[in-house]
């Protein structure tokens, strides 16, 4: 190709869709901002109901006042964003990962630009990938917005008490903030079960709606399975079966035992779950 000045640009891979282009694209889209705001809204909404509850005035916690995880929410902000993950984790940071790793390929799909994308041309694998790590980015982004949005809300709404663990130990701010990181960065990597099949499925469908759906449905199954006692051992072999694992981080001694093999096995699936992208959408007939 050339231009006016009389040089000569060639054309490079490596340099279609940048990942800034696609990040900042992604950010500007209203679904990221919903997400994101559902998730600040959480802890707004929770801290407001128990402060101005009918039971705000009857010295009544969180819970009750039970000496478990709910029950001292409102010890101060550490416990109020260790609670926080308790109620988001299962479902609400679940959809929003599946969303955003999940609306990648089908959107472009369901708006007929994914073959204009390809003949840019963006290659295939380098249009899966930058997909995929700005999915992953802004989960991880949605992830780290939760105790932050929380410990800050909690701070105003309940003091800054030191962490109140429900097996009787304390821990004062510092321990309180990496046992809450390690918190954060293990239901990330436990989510990536999810964003791996979120993604497959964005391959395999034009209708994004679709793919985040098949995530969702896939691990709350898997959680109905886990629940079930009559199967035994054969629960540990589920993706979900560890996803609670990070509760062994408010013991005084942290055993790392099932978190590892929770992290192991959701990495594993998530991997599986990406090549079998990878190795269908080479090989797709892209119409739309």
């Amino acid at each position: 190709m050339t231009i006016d000045s009389g040089t000569t640009t060639s054309y490079r891979a490596k340099a279609t869709l940048p990942l800034r282009v696609e990040f900042v694209r992604q950010l500007r889209r209203r679904r990221t901002l919903v997400a994101y705001l559902l998730v600040v809204a959480l802890p707004v909404m929770v801290s407001l109901a128990v402060k101005f509850g009918s039971n705000a005035n009857s010295g009544r916690r969180l819970g009750g006042g039970t000496p478990d995880l709910v029950g001292l929410a409102t010890s101060g902000a550490a416990n109020f964003t260790v609670t926080m993950f308790f109620f988001a984790a299962g479902f609400l940071l679940l959809v929003i990962v599946a969303l955003f790793c999940g609306d990648t390929v089908a959107s472009e799909a369901s708006w007929s630009s994914l073959r204009y994308l390809l003949a840019a041309p963006v290659p295939r694998r380098r249009l899966l990938k930058q997909k995929l790590i700005v999915g992953l980015a802004l989960s991880l982004g949605a992830i780290a917005t939760l105790p932050l949005a929380s410990f800050a809300i909690g701070l105003v709404a309940f003091g800054s008490g030191p962490l109140q663990s429900p097996l009787g130990a304390s821990y004062s701010l510092g321990e309180a903030l990496w046992r809450i990181a390690a918190i954060g960065a293990f239901i990330f990597v436990s989510l990536l079960f999810a964003a791996g099949v979120a993604f497959l499925m964005s391959v395999l469908t034009d209708a994004p709606l679709g793919a985040v759906g098949a995530a969702v449905v896939l691990v709350i199954i898997s959680n109905i399975l886990n629940a079930i006692e009559a199967l035994g051992s054969l629960r540990e072999w589920l993706p979900t079966h560890y996803s609670q694992a990070w509760l062994d981080l408010l013991a005084p001694d942290v055993d790392w035992t099932n978190m590892a093999r929770g992290a192991s096995y959701s990495i594993v699936a998530c991997a599986v779950c990406v090549a079998y992208a990878v190795y269908r959408f080479d090989r797709k007939d892209v119409v739309s």
